[in-house]
């Protein structure tokens, strides 16, 4: 606890120090985000509990800015916590990493080094309908993680469009060894490439495409992400190819289709999503074992996910969500049909940022 008391003073130190000492660069922000959610199973609540539970979104503080070293290059920090404290995860465990890094920008491209999104999750762009919720794209796929010991490359916009970008971890940093001093991971490097042309916010470019290969985390996974935006309504959708870098016969395809249209500031959104690999949040908390999940084949599971979200004020939404999944799979091109239990989930929450 004194540990968490003193991490929350250095924040808010900085905090302090950006009207004063350190000048005007350096900005304190933060989010607060929670929400009630009903669930039949908890396969997918960010608690992992069932029935009526309150669920922390991913509130977090945090410090970043930047400064200019020389001609045309700047220097780049971050430094970000996620904050449990309104729920029992907080009793363990205050904080919890989140992006934080240091980098440069010149006319080069950026580079950061540190803990950082890889460019295989931000590759999804906001085609993700229900983004940082129980029903978020990682509880269907792989890929949506966030690392460190790394370094991430964003290349400049080549003729305004088209951008290609990297993470890359330090291998020594994952290795782990047997009692002998042998190493005994997989000795394979650790990266994600990305190309990604439009906008991500569909505000220069009506539309967002990208393609993106990843080895981290275990799989091996290709995807392909596109985003349309047509007056009010924006059309997206996403396919991943997804294979275990230790099973090689666990891997299979997964698709996903969204719709957000703006009825006079009400954002009604609607995603159905389709895998067969097995590698989510869903089919880990749902399989009938560890081994399972690690070794499972055929897998079919189906979710669809309606809502809403809606701005009070530039800091204040509200949003609400309904989420089905369920599926079935077999281990091992063997054995019978092993079928998924559905889940259901309801949630009504708000987030606040500043």
């Amino acid at each position: 606890m004194k540990k968490s008391l003193l991490s929350l003073s250095v924040i808010a130190l900085l905090s302090a120090n950006s009207y004063s000492a350190l000048a005007d660069s350096p900005q304190f922000y933060g989010r607060l985000e929670m929400a009630v959610t009903n669930s039949d199973n908890g396969t997918t609540t960010q608690n992992g509990k069932s029935g009526t539970v309150l669920e922390n979104n991913f509130s977090r503080l945090g410090v970043r800015g930047s400064e200019t070293i020389a001609n045309d290059i700047e220097l780049l920090y971050r430094v970000e916590v996620q904050v449990n404290s309104a729920t029992n995860e907080g009793n363990d465990d205050v904080f919890k990493a989140r992006n934080t890094y240091l980098g440069l920008k010149t006319n080069l491209g950026t580079v950061l080094v540190g803990r950082n999104d890889t460019v295989m999750k931000t590759s999804k762009g906001t085609a993700e309908a229900f983004a940082l919720t129980n029903a978020a794209y990682n509880r269907m796929i792989a890929g949506q993680v966030r690392k460190a010991d790394g370094i991430t490359y964003y290349s400049p916009k080549i003729a305004d469009l088209i951008t290609f970008n990297a993470t890359y971890l330090m291998d020594d940093n994952y290795a782990e060894y047997d009692d002998n001093g042998e190493r005994s991971d997989y000795d394979e490097q650790q990266y994600a490439v990305s190309i990604i042309a439009g906008d991500k916010k569909l505000k220069k470019q009506p539309y967002y495409l990208a393609a993106a290969y990843n080895t981290i985390g275990g799989v091996d996974a290709y995807r392909g992400v596109a985003q349309v935006k047509f007056g009010n309504l924006k059309l997206g959708g996403l396919f991943q190819n997804t294979e275990s870098q230790e099973y090689s016969y666990k891997e299979g395809n997964s698709y996903f289709l969204s719709a957000v249209y703006n009825l006079n500031g009400v954002n009604l959104k609607a995603e159905i999503g389709k895998d067969e690999a097995g590698f989510g949040k869903y089919f880990k908390n749902s399989a009938m074992s560890s081994s399972d999940y690690k070794q499972a084949t055929d897998v079919d599971i189906n979710s669809l996910v309606i809502g809403a979200d809606y701005r009070l004020s530039k800091s204040t939404m509200v949003f609400a969500h309904y989420a089905k999944y369920e599926g079935e799979y077999r281990v091992e091109n063997a054995g019978p049909v092993i079928d998924l239990d559905e889940d259901n989930i309801f949630s009504v929450g708000v987030r606040y940022d500043f």
